[in-house]
């Protein structure tokens, strides 16, 4: 009895070393297997086998205990990793890894809904080796995993390819079988409750093996709670970024509403000193140095014509736009209604309503922003203010000085003495060399020439009025020639007012009594303009050749033969030769070269020669109806005036006049 009950005793220490080193469940049932083989009573028989029955209920708890501390442990890593904030996809392979592992399965993996196409995509997967699987994508309802995410329920198949509980698909089939897959679980990923008061699905995550298996409840729990973290995970990413962007957002508000509030503050400042500008009538060049210092540029102010006004600020070696580039920008300025970019430089157009006054040229900005450009802008709406401005004084003083001009030209009964003291007061000085300039367009009226001529002469110093339905301009005429004084205002004139406009200079003369015989002179050499068809072209007098001999006031013969003949009186004077001489014998026979040898009492050749070098001397058009005459009238007076010089008359060769015809 004693020997027995040792043996029941070594049976159930046994069991108790069974448990210690978490053993087999067949090495359980070998204890009792043991003991009847050893013959022990059927009493102590039953006891082993109830302590058997124990220690295999107690194994079983130690393991579930040490399984679920093993899942606690992977929930707490997950929640760390959660916590730590990983990158979104490491976190959410840790969870698929750690589902695979506490399952035991061979295959895990998680798919999301897709929002734009409202079905779900193989985001991660563990253990997965066909590429056919990990591209599946899974419509709302089909297969395992689209009826997990539709119904928001946990689904498990022990054979899924067997099972008729799920819609069977073509595609998802031959991922599942690729794969090799047999029993599948899937879990949804839920969030809280959305804006409607539902649970919103954003994914399902899967164990699966490659074999048939059942899963258990706390297997379905346990990748439940693995799902929820990933869950977590993905909606704590979706929060961050959306953080994130809305911090970037912020920050990028933040530094518009900066950069507004500057631009604000330099506009106003800019207001401010462009509006005392002009309070105070202060000249564009203030306009432009401002505008340059606010805006960081050169700035460049033009008139109508294209004539710069002023400049200021920016690299002064900038170049100057193109005449023709700066033209079709301020038209696109001025259809546009507003600034325009061309080129390197930025354009505005400076408007009175529909008239033109100028434009601003910006170089240095080409990055022209909005609250930059508005002020560019607002500095062409100052420009035309002041330029406005200038004008209604200019036309002011032009009235007052216009009407000193007409009393110059009336001249009959004024106090020259008077008439300069009202020019002192006007800032002309009346006993200075002046230039009398006479205008006129046929199909024009005088209103518009008159203005025109009054523009013309804007910012320069002189006088100029309507006399006699003609526009007519006093010019300061020191170191300035007559001709292209004319031919100057009369391109100008005729430009502005898109006719043509002749200008015929006259002077320069001294003293208030000397301006109405001036005036006359060009008046009459107006008419001989168009006699000879110069309408619309500038001269003076001595452009005018004979014509302005007898038409000047001072008739001016010694400028006119030393004009006409000069080159051939100065190769005689030189060389010692008879050019002169072969030149009047030449006229004398009517150019007949056998005639004139006679005359000269020289061979034939010889004045085919000299008549040669005369054409070389005064150009190949010197026998030309208008030239021949020029020249024989030049040449008429020049005899004469030599003649004069040596106390006898002209001297006349045998054989003809000095001059036919005349």
């Amino acid at each position: 009895m004693s020997q027995l009950t040792a043996r029941s005793t070594a049976a159930l220490g046994h069991l108790v070393e069974l448990l210690a080193t978490d053993a087999s469940a067949e090495e359980y049932t070998a204890v009792a297997a043991h003991a009847r083989a050893d013959g022990v009573g059927e009493q102590d028989l039953r006891d082993i086998d109830r302590a058997v029955s124990t220690a295999l209920g107690v194994r079983q708890v130690l393991r579930r205990q040490r399984r679920r501390e093993a899942e606690l442990t992977a929930l707490f890593d997950t929640a760390g990793d959660l916590a730590a904030l990983r990158d979104l996809d490491a976190v959410l392979h840790s969870i698929v890894r750690r589902a695979r592992t506490l399952l035991g399965t061979d295959t895990a993996y998680l798919t999301l809904v897709d929002e734009a196409t409202k079905d779900t995509f193989m985001r991660v997967t563990d253990g997965s080796v066909s590429l056919a699987f990990q591209q599946l994508r899974l419509q709302m309802g089909e297969g395992l995993g689209g009826l997990v995410a539709q119904t928001r329920r946990p689904y498990a198949s022990p054979d899924y390819r067997t099972d008729e509980r799920f819609q069977h698909t073509q595609t998802i089939d031959h991922g599942v079988l690729d794969e090799g897959l047999v029993a599948i679980l899937g879990v949804p990923l839920i969030l809280g409750p959305g804006r409607a008061g539902d649970r919103n699905v954003i994914g399902v995550l899967f164990a699966s093996d490659r074999s048939p298996r059942s899963f258990s409840p706390d297997e379905v729990a346990l990748l439940s709670s693995l799902a929820a973290h990933a869950a977590i995970a993905i909606d704590t990413a979706k929060a961050l970024a959306e953080a994130k962007a809305a911090a970037r957002e912020l920050t990028e508000a933040n530094a518009v509403i900066q950069a507004h509030a500057v631009s604000t503050q330099r506009a106003a400042e800019a207001h401010d000193r462009l509006t005392d500008l002009v309070l105070r009538g202060s000249e564009v060049s203030e306009v432009a140095e401002a505008v340059a210092e606010f805006l960081g540029g050169r700035l460049t102010i033009f008139d109508p014509r294209g004539d710069v006004l002023a400049q200021a600020g920016g690299d002064r070696q900038a170049p100057t736009p193109d005449p023709v580039a700066l033209l079709s920008a301020v038209t696109r300025s001025r259809t546009e209604g507003r600034s325009v970019p061309h080129g390197a430089c930025w354009y505005s157009a400076v408007l009175a309503g529909q008239e033109l006054l100028g434009s601003l040229a910006l170089h240095g900005r080409p990055d022209l922003d909005g609250p930059d450009r508005r002020l560019f802008e607002r500095a062409g709406t100052i420009t035309a203010l002041l330029l406005l401005l200038r004008r209604t004084v200019a036309e002011t003083e032009n009235r007052v000085r216009g009407e000193l001009l007409t009393d110059l030209l009336d001249g009959a009964g004024r106090d020259p003495a008077l008439l300069a003291e009202r020019g002192h007061r006007l800032g002309v000085d009346l006993n200075r060399p002046h230039l009398v300039l006479v205008a006129e367009a046929g199909t024009e009226s005088n209103d518009k020439l008159t203005a025109g001529a009054q523009q013309y002469l804007f910012g320069r110093e002189g006088l100029c009025c309507e006399y006699e339905q003609r526009a007519v301009m006093l010019i300061p005429g020191d170191g300035t020639a007559p001709g292209q004084a004319a031919r100057a205002a009369a391109d100008h004139l005729s430009q502005g007012l898109g006719v043509p406009v002749s200008v015929v200079a006259a002077g320069p003369c001294e003293g208030p009594a000397a301006l109405p015989g001036f005036y006359t002179e060009g008046r009459r050499c107006l008419s001989a303009m168009q006699v000879l068809g110069l309408t619309g072209d500038g001269a003076c007098a001595a452009d005018l050749g004979f014509l302005g001999v007898l038409l000047g006031k001072e008739q001016d013969t010694d400028s006119f033969v030393s004009r006409v003949l000069g080159p051939v009186l100065d190769w005689d004077e030189r060389r010692g030769t008879e050019l002169v001489r072969t030149l009047q014998a030449y006229f004398a026979v009517a150019g007949s070269h056998i005639r004139a040898k006679d005359l000269l009492h020289v061979h034939v050749n010889t004045v085919v020669q000299r008549i040669e070098r005369i054409a070389a001397l005064l150009g190949r058009d010197w026998e030309s109806p208008e030239r021949a005459l020029e020249i024989q009238l030049a040449l008429r007076i020049y005899l004469v005036s030599q003649a004069g010089r040596r106390g006898t008359g002209p001297r006349v060769l045998q054989g003809g006049p000095v001059i036919r015809g005349l």
